[in-house]
């Protein structure tokens, strides 16, 4: 009997101006490594909202929500997207995303996402605010 090597996970790293900033491209990363975005058109509108019990929950479960509307709900995957609102009290993000449903015929695919992990997560609010998120592929 044998056992390969294999990785089965990735860590995403994004930063922005604002914790909302980082929080956008934390997400736009994860679909960065599901197709190339730049394929993708802004044709459709979809709002997505997620709650947590502290900042690396809400982080969690804000990720976890637009997987979701990929891979269960509509294919959907965005071009772009904005937070709307971040609530740092009651730990409440509210965004909204541009794109369109994944459609192999025009979009190159990338590497599945299985799934976000608490593994290793951070959220770094220094002068320029960094997140780092591990995904299971």
């Amino acid at each position: 009997m044998y056992y390969l090597d294999h990785t089965a996970d990735v860590q995403l790293h994004s930063w922005g101006d604002t914790l909302e900033e980082a929080f956008e491209q934390i997400v736009m990363a994860m679909f960065g490594y599901m197709t190339d975005i730049e394929t993708v058109q802004p044709s459709t509108t979809i709002e997505v909202e997620a709650e947590g019990h502290d900042m690396l929950s809400l982080l969690y479960n804000f990720m976890d929500e637009w997987l979701y509307q990929f891979s269960a709900e509509m294919f959907f995957i965005p071009r772009e997207m904005k937070v709307i609102h971040m609530d740092r009290v009651n730990y409440k993000i509210r965004s909204i995303g541009w794109g369109e449903q994944f459609d192999l015929d025009k979009h190159p695919q990338g590497t599945e996402v299985k799934a976000i992990t608490y593994s290793a997560m951070q959220i770094h609010e220094d002068e320029k605010p960094q997140i780092f998120v591990i995904i299971d592929i």
